[in-house]
């Protein structure tokens, strides 16, 4: 086939939240897009080449052609990274987060590829925001993802007490996640902050056999024993 005067697009590819089978979470339209795609923009080029072999096991890894992309790549080389589409050649974006473009810097190549005129093919995968959200019995009508916390204690605090007030005043729901190691402490903060009968979800593990969702009021909360340490985890809070 001809490819010169051909577009490549840009298939934004979804990978397993875990060591988790991609059998399980994966449809066939990701594993067929594996199959024919050898250019990949990756957040981590080791987690990545490991997810392409558990969902293709036999695809050759001199074939594959990485380019990595994360919080220190410098935006002149987005461009570079989107040249094959313009020699007719595929690209598939790949994530640390599930699925591209969500809690995660490839929002930058697919905003490129727009304006570029790349054709964008998002496919169908696990997202831990939407699963925690789901298995939460919050509201699904409305939400907002928050990302990260503030680190420092005070600003944490205030940041707690603002998504708590607008979880009642707009009832919305109020998502946001912190680094792994740092759960425990977050969910002690959580239970020392908010009101007593505030909803409060923690999903962890998502999709992995160790999968951990509930939702109580805060003051419940206080009462569970979990470690959530290295849990990769979704915390959500909503005061009716």
């Amino acid at each position: 086939m001809n490819t010169k005067n051909l577009i490549g697009k840009l298939y934004l590819i979804p990978t397993t939240l875990g060591e988790s089978n991609p059998d399980d979470v994966l449809p066939q339209t990701v594993k067929r897009a594996i199959e024919f795609i050898v250019h990949y923009i990756v957040e981590n080029e080791k987690t990545a080449r490991k997810c392409i072999k558990s969902i293709k096991p036999d695809k050759l890894q001199s074939s594959l052609i990485l380019s990595t992309l994360n919080k220190y790549t410098e935006i002149a080389e987005h461009n570079e990274m989107l040249k094959p589409c313009f020699q007719g050649i595929n690209i598939g974006l790949m994530s640390e987060a599930g699925c591209p473009g969500i809690a995660d810097p490839g929002a930058a190549i697919v905003k490129l590829a727009h304006e570029k005129g790349i054709q964008v093919v998002p496919l169908v995968g696990p997202s831990s925001i939407l699963l925690a959200m789901m298995g939460s019995g919050m509201n699904g009508q409305s939400f907002a993802f928050n990302g990260y916390l503030p680190i420092d204690k005070s600003d944490k605090k205030s940041a707690l007490k603002t998504y708590e007030k607008l979880s009642h005043d707009k009832n919305q729901s109020q998502i946001f996640i912190e680094t792994p190691y740092r759960n425990n402490k977050l969910l002690e903060d959580l239970v020392q902050t908010l009101q007593p009968n505030t909803l409060l979800c923690i999903a962890a593990d998502i999709t992995l056999p160790t999968e951990y969702i509930k939702t109580f009021r805060v003051a419940d909360w206080k009462k569970v024993i979990i470690d959530l340490h290295n849990r990769p985890t979704i915390f959500i809070v909503h005061k009716i």
